[in-house]
This record gives C-alpha cells, structure tokens and sequence, in this order.
C-alpha cells in the first residue's frame, strides 16, 4: 500500500503559519519579481484568479477581494517543507520525497490504515502547522486520486477495497489523471473518455497503441497492479542551474558581471551541498521577449574544464569568461542563465597532469566561505566581483521575513 501526502495550498499555508490573520482570506504568492500567480488559496481561486496570471494585469481584482499578496520565498518553503518531510518519516522508513509539497509513503504490512492516515495527518499538522491531506490506495497513481479525493472527506481517503476503487474513479476527470498530459487529456476526451473509470474500461491493446508503455503503466496502477515502484534513493542529478530575471533590465556590463559572479557563486554552493563537481559550464544571456518592440538577443557560450570542480573561484572566474565573450553591446538583457552539466561525485574526480590547477587552494577558500555563511548567515562572505549594492537584484515588494532561517527574523515574544 501507498499513501500520498500532498500539503494544502503549500506556499500560501507557510506565510499564513506566522500571519495567521490570513487565515480564511485570500491569499496569492507571485513568482520571481513579482511577476505572475504561481500559487493560490482556495479563496483566491474562488475570487477567480487564474494561475500564472500576469500581476499588473489583475491588481483591480486584489482590491475588490481584498487579496493578500506575497512575493516567493522559497528559502522559507524549502525549510518548512524540511520539516514536514521529517514528520512524515517517522511513520514508515519508506519514503519518497516527490516534490517540495508531496510525498510517497510506503505502508504495506501496516494495519486500520484509515485510522494510521488520520494519525500521520494529525501529528504533521501538530508538530508544523501545516495542513495536509494523506491518500492511500494499492498503487501510486491510485494514491494520487485518493490524496485528490481526501480534500472532500476531511483530508483522509483510503481506497482498499474494488468497490472503494470503482466509486473514486467513477466521477474521476481523466484530464486530472497522473501521467495524463494535455495532448492524452486532448485525445481521451475528444474519443468520449471523460473519466477515469471510462480510461480504466479501455482495452489493454488500444492504451499501449495510442499511449504508449507510460499510459499502458499507468492503466495497469488503476487496476491495482504496482508497477511504479517507491524510489527512497534519488537519482543523481544530471545538471543544476542558477537563474533569476533582474529586477529591472540592464544593458551595463559591470552590472552583468555582479549577477554572473552572484549566479556562479550560488551554483558553487549548491555543487558543494550535493557533494557534486561540474566538468562543463554554460552561460547565457536573454532580452525580454515579450518586448517585441527591443532588439532581441539570447547569446550563449559552453566551457569544458579542464578539471571537475565546485569550489567558488574556479566556477566565478569561469562564468565571467564566459560572460565576456558573449556580451553584446545596445541589448537590453533580462535575465543571465549559470549551468553546470557533466557532474559527478566528488570522489571520482581525477586530475589532469598536463595543466596547472589551484583546486588545492581554492576548495580551502570556499569551506571557509561555506562555515562563515552558515554560522553568520547567506551573503555574510562572498565574492568581490558579486558586488554590495546589487542594483540588478529581483524586485520582491511583498516579501516577507524568513521566519525559521535568520537570527533577526525570529518571532519574539514579549
């Protein structure tokens, strides 16, 4: 047996969890520079605000429904999601985190599962104040509609029994399925497969003709055959980037070396974290393209290293390497990409005889970098060449404190 627990209107639950007086109102999250919806509370969707909708475009419809407006704060997401994973595997040492919000959890052998849900859902809600609801079923996409369903049944739905399973799917949209995209949805539907069931009903032939061994999968999970197995290991990352929209755009070349330095400083980071070195670096620059009026440019350069590193130096010098022969004057650019591929383990690394390096003494810079931010704080040290001002920084009006990551923005209590 799998469960799902899937968090509650997850971004908008974090800020309400230290600003409870938006509780029962409105609430929407922006995207990076405060561009678009990317989440919603359920009042907000019932206000009529559609996802990824375009922030100047809906501001008469904030101020008629009084919605309270957040921008991202995924240092913060990242946290509280940290904790309620760790909630989450004291009930089973089977767990696969899915994304920042969801989680599989696998409790074959376990008993009155109904009663063990309930359980996991309470203590999780206790111990972090976010509210999640937990679906249990057979398989992994028939957890996913019973994690859909439970939102209607006070948070907990089990499907264990055929008729259970035939009741859920009945009234199931197929569009909703997991797995299903917009083209499958697209030709399911126009062939009168509305519902789940309706799929289910489908010939074996036809869904592995006309949907390949990915919907023949997921057709077999509805049936209560496991064929999507619990991954408690994750697969090691194939490449990482660091990229973010300015707060405004810029045509200045020292402007765009603050942000390449800050990009490649914090893809350093990361590398470091995962205990991963990049062989490869790629940077590129974009104009707006919905300006169509601008001139458009979106130059790009790859760097093959001579060594697979991840100490701070190294990937900063080479991202403004890369920088400088891609720059081009009278564009005004947006955005600049840092990405590094060809990864692997840091104990697999092997040197190159025939070429100086400085690995030695750069990798002790960056762990005195490493020890410095984490006891001081992010940005405490960091690169010269990332600048203090930061004029290209993203624009985020409505961004809150970081209630659980920084000394000075903790909660007290007089």
């Amino acid at each position: 047996m799998f469960a799902l627990a899937d968090c509650n209107n997850f971004y908008a639950s974090c800020h309400r969890l230290f600003e409870p007086q938006y509780n029962g109102v409105p609430v929407i999250v922006l995207s990076n520079n405060d561009g678009c919806v990317i989440a919603r509370s359920n009042e907000a969707k019932a206000c009529g605000i559609a996802m990824r909708a375009p922030f100047f475009k809906i501001r008469a419809e904030i101020k008629q429904h009084h919605i309270a407006v957040f921008s991202s704060h995924y240092t913060l997401y990242g946290d509280i999601s940290a904790r309620v994973m760790t909630n989450l595997a004291r009930f089973t040492p089977n767990v696969e985190v899915y994304s920042i919000d969801e989680c599989f959890l696998g409790l074959t052998g376990f008993n009155n599962l109904t009663e063990y849900a309930k359980e996991i859902r309470d203590a999780v809600i206790y111990n972090t104040g976010i509210p999640i609801s937990v679906g249990v079923a057979p398989t992994k996409v028939l957890a996913k509609i019973a994690n859909k369903t439970s939102k209607k049944h006070e948070g907990v739905m089990v499907l264990e029994t055929e008729d259970q399973i035939r009741v859920a799917l009945s009234d199931y949209p197929v569009e909703d399925l997991w797995g299903v995209g917009r083209q499958f949805a697209h030709k399911l539907i126009k062939g009168g497969i509305e519902t789940a069931a309706q799929f289910r009903a489908l010939p074996m032939d036809w869904v592995q003709s006309n949907m390949t061994i990915v919907g023949l999968r997921m057709w077999r999970e509805l049936w209560g055959e496991s064929c999507i197995p619990l991954k408690s290991v994750l697969e090691p990352k194939k490449g990482m980037c660091t990229s973010r929209a300015f707060g405004k755009l810029t045509t200045d070349y020292n402007e765009l070396k603050e942000a390449t330095s800050s990009y490649a400083a914090r893809l350093a980071v990361k590398l470091r974290r995962e205990k991963l070195c990049t062989s490869v670096i790629s940077v590129r620059l974009l104009t707006n393209k919905y300006k169509s009026e601008a001139p458009q440019a979106f130059p790009a350069i790859t760097i093959p290293l001579d060594h697979p590193v991840n100490n701070t130096v190294d990937l900063v010098k080479v991202a403004l390497f890369g920088l400088k022969k891609i720059y081009m004057r009278g564009y005004l650019f947006q955005k600049v990409e840092v990405t590094a591929t060809g990864l692997l383990p840091e104990s697999e690394v092997q040197l190159n005889i025939f070429s100086d390096w400085n690995g030695a003494k750069h990798d002790k810079i960056s762990d005195v970098l490493d020890k410095i931010n984490l006891h001081y704080g992010a940005g405490t040290l960091r690169m010269a060449g990332e600048g203090s001002k930061q004029k290209w920084s993203m624009k985020r009006e409505f961004l809150r404190p970081s209630y659980t990551t920084d000394w000075n923005d903790i909660i007290k209590v007089k």
